[in-house]
């Protein structure tokens, strides 16, 4: 990711749309997440990716214990934090006001410009208890970033592995994902708000869906746009009155349309039950996992057809189709994402049978 987009970026507040008020954040509605980044990602994905987690991990900062925040945002409203929540690929042990955590996590998007990382890992206090889902706050000196980032799609985004060998991480640097199920959190003292409130990883899908929707509805627009007056290379026939091209660009922007409704929609829903005092039930918070891996399902069939649409011109790198073709398939790769997964947890809990997603 560019330094001059950085730039820009900070110089717009854009990574603090849900940093506190108290320190001069927006604090925005939390569907802002989805409508942001699908604004950002019709030009690029992967801006638009890292936009959004440095934006989200604004948000959950504000979860953490009061000193953790007093350590972090005292230095600089505007730093920006790094993240991966792959919770088997960390493990953490007790010790005296805090843990010790080694491991190497995959997907760090954003690693590089970023002072802090928020890392998974599964914790216990000794060696006959069970073990607990932790989320860590690392300085970048505690953890070495490996240069591994060569990937088909996203490849602004820098998405690296790090790794950490026996770090201590104080007590306040840490929070439980029993802590960030919904309802309040160590840090609503200082932030009382909504956001802060949320339930994190039942909504997870939700801070980076709006990035497939982005790219599905740049390629509808521009494809609108660009084919009113076009002519076929083999045929010389205007585009526009091919019949099975009108059928297509109805059949994408259907997909676009319900990907977008179902996000803003969940979002919304999620906020109202929160801002009322109401923690959204199993069922309800798998719901809003299994919608959101299909929301970005809808949006990559959405960018299928409209590849389809760009026939061989598409192929070439001058031009945006291909570049949207493998940042969307690099989204949809997310576990998130997984229609599977997130369908076996919905239907699990639907037919009475236990969760078996226990950050929910």
């Amino acid at each position: 990711m560019p330094d001059e987009t950085l730039r820009d970026f900070h110089a717009a507040q854009l990574f603090r749309i849900h940093q506190p008020r108290r320190l001069g954040g927006a604090e925005l509605e939390f569907a802002a997440v989805v409508e942001f980044a699908a604004l950002l990602a019709r030009s690029c994905a992967s801006s638009a990716w890292n936009w959004v987690n440095f934006a989200a991990h604004h948000m959950m900062l504000g979860m953490f214990p009061p000193r953790a925040q007093e350590e972090i945002w005292g230095a600089s409203r505007d730093t920006l934090i790094a993240s991966s929540f792959v919770f088997p690929a960390g493990r953490a042990r007790k010790v005296k006001d805090g843990y010790v955590l080694s491991g190497r996590w995959p997907f760090s998007s954003g690693v590089d410009p970023s002072e802090w990382n928020m890392l998974a890992g599964l914790a216990r206090l000794d060696d006959n208890a069970p073990a607990e889902q932790r989320v860590f706050l690392l300085h970048r000196s505690q953890y070495r970033v490996i240069d591994n980032w060569f990937a088909g799609g996203l490849r602004g985004t820098g998405s690296k592995d790090v790794e950490a060998n026996e770090q201590f991480v104080p007590e306040h640097m840490t929070l439980s994902v029993a802590d960030t199920k919904g309802g309040p959190t160590p840090g609503s003292q200082l932030n009382p708000g909504v956001l802060y409130r949320m339930p994190v990883f039942a909504l997870f899908p939700y801070m980076l869906s709006g990035v497939a929707l982005g790219i599905a509805e740049g390629m509808i627009e521009e494809f609108a746009s660009q084919t009113k007056e076009k002519m076929g290379r083999m045929t010389g026939a205007r585009i526009a009155d091919i019949q099975s091209t009108q059928i297509r660009l109805g059949e994408a922007t259907a997909y676009a349309r319900a990907s977008r409704l179902v996000q803003l929609a969940n979002c919304s829903e999620a906020e109202e039950k929160i801002a009322r005092g109401e923690v959204p039930d199993g069922k309800t918070k798998a719901r809003y996992r299994l919608e959101g891996a299909w929301t970005v399902d809808w949006a990559v069939r959405a960018i299928d057809v409209m590849f389809g649409l760009a026939g061989a011109g598409g192929l070439y790198e001058s031009g945006h189709a291909a570049r949207a073709f493998r940042d969307a398939h690099a989204v949809k790769q997310h576990f998130s994402f997984n229609t599977d997964i997130a369908g076996t947890t919905y239907g699990r809990v639907a037919l009475g049978l236990a969760s078996d997603n226990p950050t929910l």
